[in-house]
């Protein structure tokens, strides 16, 4: 009975031995399975969780390339990704740009493609550039000028258009020096003479070309020239005024309407100006610029015609003093006291303290013997220095011997190079 109660009981403790030996092998196994699972997908999850983080706290990431045609939203304005206009004319500019979509307007090559489908847009587009290509070849770069002030800018489209100046800049060595131009009165050839457009346009130019800052503008009247302003007449008197130039301008419209009661006409005016070189007598350049479409109706006209011309000017006023700039400076002995010598040009023609002159002769004009057109005067026999030691008066200075002899009032200095 002892034997067969002990061989039970080892039987049962090798059974129960067994069963803890299978449970804790199958926890194993479940385990060894459980953990790559769960080591495999938690660190997935902590990579995503950190690249939100990162994506939240990091920089603002970079905004793709804008596309003509898309839309943004600043502040609650809509802006519109639109070709810039005045690309075409000014390469300086850049060719797209965010324009507020209520002042957006498209032009005539977007009221084109508007209604075509993608083949012949294309084809369209394709067109287009190969003509902008052409004229970016063939059309000079034009110049800078300076921006007309807003105060002047009319309430009508600005359409307007002037004759550029040629690609290459001049830049003479006393561009410091203001040359002098001679602003004959503008002559009115329309017949809105009752408006007094001519005295309008006259103002504004020589306050155009004042503000530039490179030209001093005289007025005829300061010159004692009031019977006779014919060029011939104007260029006797020239050099005895230091004068580097004369600009005559005239003032048309097309089509030539009239302001009236009952009338409601409209009309575009046109400004041509010639520059004269006073050194050869002769035409240096011609330049015209017209306004946009003015109204002419009574009581509004004044206004309209006034602002439209005023633009104009500008445009005129900026190109003129290009190209008077370009032109060599010179002034004249004005007097001679003792051990002094007077100039007629001063403060306001640039000069200054301490600049040294060259004196030379008056010399002769040189003509081409082919054309027998005058090429300028050349400078006369060389004189000596003189030195500026004092400014006075609106446009005068004194200077004092430096280097030669016997000056007279007919001599002709120059800024030394």
């Amino acid at each position: 009975m002892d034997r067969l109660s002990f061989w039970s009981s080892m039987q049962k403790s090798e059974s129960l031995h067994r069963e803890r030996w299978f449970f804790i092998c199958t926890l194993f196994f479940v385990l060894a399975l459980a953990l790559p699972l769960a080591s495999c997908s938690f660190p997935f999850g902590q990579k995503k969780l950190a690249d939100v983080q990162e994506a939240e706290k990091g920089e603002k990431v970079q905004e793709a390339e804008p596309k003509p045609g898309d839309v943004k939203l600043v502040d609650g304005v809509e802006y519109i990704y639109a070709r810039n206009r005045r690309f075409q004319l000014t390469p300086y500019e850049p060719e797209y740009l965010w324009i507020r979509k209520d002042e957006y307007s498209p032009g005539i090559f977007e009221s084109i493609t508007a209604g075509t489908d993608k083949k012949e847009r294309e084809e369209l587009e394709r067109r287009m550039a190969k003509l902008e290509a052409e004229l970016k070849k063939n059309s000079p770069v034009p110049q800078i000028s300076q921006a007309v002030p807003a105060a002047q800018t009319p309430t009508v489209p600005a359409s307007l258009y002037a004759t550029s100046l040629p690609q290459a800049r001049i830049v003479p060595r006393d561009s410091k020096l203001k040359r002098r131009i001679l602003v004959l009165p503008v002559i009115d050839e329309t017949n809105c003479k009752e408006l007094h457009l001519a005295e309008l346009a006259t103002r504004k130019l020589m306050s155009s070309l004042e503000r530039t800052g490179t030209v001093i503008p005289v007025d005829p009247s300061a010159m004692s020239l009031t019977d006779d302003l014919s060029i011939t007449k104007v260029m006797d008197m020239l050099e005895l005024h230091g004068i580097h130039a004369v600009i005559k301008t005239t003032l048309a419209a097309s089509p030539d309407a009239s302001p009236g009661p009952d009338k409601d006409d409209e009309s575009k005016f046109r400004l041509s100006a010639a520059i004269f070189n006073t050194d050869t007598k002769v035409l240096l350049r011609q330049l015209s610029a017209h306004t946009p479409v003015v109204p002419l109706r009574a009581g509004d006209s004044d206004e309209a015609a006034s602002r439209a011309i005023g633009l104009a000017i500008g445009m005129i006023g900026d190109d003129t003093a290009k190209i008077v700039g370009s032109l060599d400076w010179s002034a004249r002995i004005a007097s001679i006291e003792k051990d002094r010598i007077i100039l007629n040009a001063g403060r306001l023609s640039g000069i200054e303290k301490g600049d040294v002159l060259e004196v030379y002769s008056k010399g002769n004009q040189v003509f081409d013997k082919t054309t027998h057109l005058p090429l300028g005067q050349v400078k006369g026999s060389y004189k000596g220095e003189i030195e500026v030691y004092e400014l006075f008066g609106v446009d005068a200075a004194l200077a004092k011997l430096g280097k030669g002899g016997t000056f007279s009032t007919t001599d002709v200095v120059y800024l030394k190079k």
